[in-house]
């Protein structure tokens, strides 16, 4: 019976979009949008603010959207194929053979692949551009879970040969890109991500309170993972305590990623874990009033394709301190504080520079935190899927 009803629903999904669109003389650019249904950290945030931006532009009649869900607030064309969780391997089925077969019926010029793995099964007369956001998996194998690691040895090499042009979202990953595979080096562009106009100076204190902060406090914003190094970070709150008689807080805002549980046994047995607040995930309306009322943001992380919430807090006009490798310097020259990666000892001096001072630097914060656009992002983008379509 399971069966013949998702056999069904496929068939209802495959033909209904069939239909074929109206005739256009604008190319139609394919964007293969799982992320804004499946995800909620940096990839998310990329694949709505750009489809965002483009449709701001005026480019939504030229988008057409693959995805889980239907957003009907979304004024874009859009094919919904479910993901159905069966253990049969539906969703390889169905990346690798009923997405392309819709798009090689829907006269799409270009298709778009935002999170680093496809387009697939694609013919040549479809251009097949994709995203890279960073390659972790390949440098840090051991940060991430083995199916991973097995998916990026199997298939990147292949997805980038094939790819007609490879975003990246940073000189650094680009450098990264083109070191692993040489052959990328003419057709690998970093395109700078941006920040959301929410992300400004927004104070709040009584949402403060109600989320429990009633101190001055350090924040991370960010998935709880081994390569964002937040056992680093306890060490080193932990000694900033311990040499400074202040009342202060560390608040943790973010979900529990894979591989947490070092950081969940030295959170538990940490000497100042009533000091700590794990916040997880935060609506995104918080961000900005979170980042607004800290001391500084710290994310202490080993490597970063980019970084948001670096340009978060600098928007919000919040100090920000950070470890001084990947792109991190880049994003952050300028503006943030560096620290040496693993180095606690470094950290906490700069915990104690920015908590002991009195300059203000939210206006150069803001100013540093508003260089990145998505309205920038979008027009850089467009303009070389257009170049790669003619």
């Amino acid at each position: 019976m399971r069966r013949s009803i998702i056999t069904k629903k496929l068939s209802q999904v495959i033909f209904s979009s069939l239909k074929t669109s109206k005739p256009t003389q604008q190319p139609i650019i394919a964007i293969l949008a799982d992320p804004l249904d499946n995800q909620q950290a940096g990839v998310h945030v990329f694949t709505r603010e750009l489809i965002r931006a483009l449709v701001d532009q005026g480019k939504g009649d030229q988008l057409l959207l693959i995805r889980e869900k239907r957003d009907p607030s979304l004024d874009v064309k859009q094919i919904v194929v479910p993901n159905i969780h069966l253990p049969i391997g539906f969703a390889s089925f169905r990346l690798f053979f009923i997405i392309p077969f819709l798009l090689r019926n829907r006269g799409v010029a270009a298709v778009f692949e935002p999170a680093h793995f496809g387009p697939f099964n694609l013919p040549h007369r479809i251009k097949r551009i994709t995203m890279i956001h960073d390659l972790t998996p390949l440098l840090f194998p051991q940060y991430h879970r083995w199916h991973s690691q097995l998916l990026q040895k199997i298939f990147l090499k292949r997805i980038l040969r094939k790819t007609d042009w490879v975003f990246t979202n940073s000189r650094h990953t680009s450098k990264d890109v083109v070191r692993f595979f040489p052959f990328t080096e003419k057709k690998t562009q970093h395109l700078y991500l941006g920040n959301n106009a929410a992300f400004k100076p927004t104070k709040n204190i009584d949402r403060i309170n109600e989320l429990g902060i009633t101190k001055p406090y350090f924040i991370y914003v960010g998935t709880i993972e081994p390569r964002k190094n937040l056992e680093l970070l306890l060490s080193s709150f932990k000694t900033f305590c311990s040499n400074n008689n202040q009342e202060v807080e560390l608040v943790i805002a973010g979900q529990m990623g894979w591989k947490s549980a070092g950081f969940q046994q030295s959170l538990a047995e940490h000497p100042y874990r009533n000091k700590i607040k794990l916040l997880g995930f935060v609506a995104f309306s918080d961000l900005p009033i979170l980042y607004t009322h800290a001391t500084a943001l710290i994310y202490p992380s080993r490597y970063e394709g980019f970084g948001l919430p670096i340009i978060e807090a600098l928007a919000c006009g919040t100090d920000v301190i950070t470890a001084k490798n990947s792109s991190l310097k880049e994003i952050g020259e300028g503006a943030a504080f560096f620290f040496k990666t693993d180095d606690a000892a470094s950290l906490v001096r700069r915990m104690e520079e920015i908590f002991c001072s009195n300059e203000d630097r939210s206006l150069k914060n803001q100013q540093h935190g508003q260089k990145f656009s998505w309205e920038q992002c979008a027009a850089n983008f467009w303009q070389k899927v257009l170049e790669v379509v003619k």
